[in-house]
């Protein structure tokens, strides 16, 4: 069992809730990767896309994950 929660669990995630927001991740890259394609043939099309689409992700994945670990390990008010 620890073999599936250990890393959910050093990303402050349970098993479901990182399965969730990795099945949400990849469905985004995949798309993001057909626009990437589409935009390689028609390059008028999905200008922006791909390099917004990282930005996004790299603010859910480590700005938003930072800020919940480090709400976790916030001090108990008294």
């Amino acid at each position: 069992m620890k073999l599936f929660t250990s890393h959910p669990n050093s990303v402050g995630e349970s098993y479901l809730e990182h399965m969730g927001m990795a099945f949400g991740f990849g469905a985004r890259l995949v798309l993001s990767g057909i626009a990437c394609v589409l935009h390689g043939i028609f390059p008028f099309l999905f200008v922006k896309t791909g390099s917004e689409m990282v930005g996004q992700l790299h603010d859910r994945m480590i700005t938003n994950r930072d800020c919940r670990r480090s709400s976790d390990q916030a001090v108990p008010a008294e």
